[in-house]
């Protein structure tokens, strides 16, 4: 069975397709089998990805688990965030079936450390990654998991073109 992990841009909006993608393939991969789910506790796209896993946990494949590989201690890593959220955060991680801290406390690469962390974990890379900001955490991680020999599903759409 595949370990599925995830990385994306902290873009605020997303596309209804690129939602609709995303869920279609987190079911593909449950309704294979897939158990292990782990995303980097970031705001935006690894809040909607959790999101998505612990709803279909809930709902259709209550064998599923959603794995959080965070860079540093939650209040240092939620400390410049906005309450709404801070609370999103705190709801998520309570419901997670596994936490791992790969940092003690925050400093400079503790976020390339969990990049590098989820791409070790995991076998598929499901990324929300534009290729035009390949300076990112998402490059970082995506680059990290080609490196590694991972296979990567890019469900990024650029309607720029």
């Amino acid at each position: 069975m595949k370990k599925v992990f995830f990385t994306g841009h902290r873009t605020t909006s997303f596309y209804t397709e690129d939602m609709r993608s995303l869920v279609r393939l987190l079911h593909k991969f449950a309704s294979e089998g897939t158990v292990d789910f782990y995303a980097g506790g970031a705001r935006s796209w690894d809040m909607t990805f959790e999101n998505f896993v612990l709803l279909m946990r809930e709902e259709d494949f209550p064998f599923i688990k959603l794995h959080l590989v965070l860079p540093c201690p939650p209040r240092e890593q939620i400390a410049n965030w906005d309450s709404e959220d801070k609370k999103e955060y705190k709801r998520i991680l309570k419901a997670a079936d596994s936490v791992e801290i790969v940092s003690p406390h925050c400093y400079k690469y503790c976020m390339k450390k969990r990049n590098q962390r989820l791409a070790e974990l995991g076998d598929v890379c499901v990324c929300y990654y534009n290729e035009k900001r390949r300076r990112s955490g998402t490059g970082q991680t995506v680059h990290m998991a080609k490196i590694m020999g991972k296979e990567i599903i890019n469900i990024f759409v650029d309607r720029d073109e």
